[in-house]
């Protein structure tokens, strides 16, 4: 997908309370043509100064932030009349707190840990919905508009994998900051040794882990898997 954002391009301001994500975010954003980061702070009330200041276009808002939550500072800035945009980059995955962020016009709401690919496709279809202008011909031209927000349905799983087991491995690698062989992730996820290893190799595939060999004393190198803090990984909201 293509996408030119008007003007002289989507100024982002990224609200994200761990100082390593929140630098992740923003280079991801610089990384977007048409969007650039004009700051990451770690704080609502951080966020707060420089919208006074500063003109933001969009907001890549965390919910869980030291001084509030999320949601409510973006209720506060609707019910002033800020027009900037957001989109909600959070761990939060209650469907509740979802359908509160629809109601508050949020665009576009993003799980961690994801991987650049995933930042980038949302804010491309950010601006192409951006783009949008003038009068609507038809009900065809309003879909269109507003199918450009929705994000295409999930990539399948290579058959065999599943979801739920998949997030367990993934979870296990991100806590273990000295990396994982597939026999370590097997015990801690109860599987097969064979089976942690497709996962972890589906992980390796999907640019969320990294694997290098080991060499021990004798036999063959043991790989061991490691989570690319690249790909955001951040376990608070």
């Amino acid at each position: 997908m293509s996408a030119t954002p008007p003007g002289p391009g989507v100024r982002v301001l990224v609200v994200e309370d761990d100082p390593v994500a929140a630098a992740a975010h923003a280079l991801y954003v610089g990384r977007v043509p048409g969007f650039t980061a004009v700051g990451a702070v770690h704080s609502l009330a951080e966020a707060a100064r420089v919208l006074e200041r500063t003109p933001v276009d969009l907001l890549l808002l965390d919910l869980g932030l030291p001084d509030g939550h999320g949601l409510r500072f973006a209720r506060g800035l609707r019910a002033a009349g800020h027009p900037v945009d957001v989109i909600v980059v959070t761990s939060a995955r209650d469907l509740a707190v979802v359908r509160e962020s629809v109601s508050l016009g949020v665009v576009q709401y993003v799980l961690k840990p994801f991987a650049f690919p995933t930042l980038r496709e949302r804010l491309l279809r950010y601006a192409e919905f951006r783009a949008t202008a003038g009068e609507a011909a038809g009900q065809d031209d309003v879909d269109r508009a507003l199918a450009a927000l929705r994000a295409p349905r999930p990539a399948e799983l290579p058959k065999g994998l599943s979801a739920p087991t998949l997030d367990r491995v993934a979870a296990l690698l991100r806590s273990a900051p000295e990396g994982l062989t597939a026999a370590g992730a097997a015990e801690a996820a109860g599987i097969s040794r064979i089976t942690a290893r497709r996962y972890l190799e589906h992980l390796v595939d999907t640019g969320r882990a990294a694997r290098t060999p080991r060499y021990g004393q004798v036999g063959r190198p043991e790989l061991h898997y490691r989570w690319l803090a690249a790909a955001g990984s951040v376990s608070n909201t």
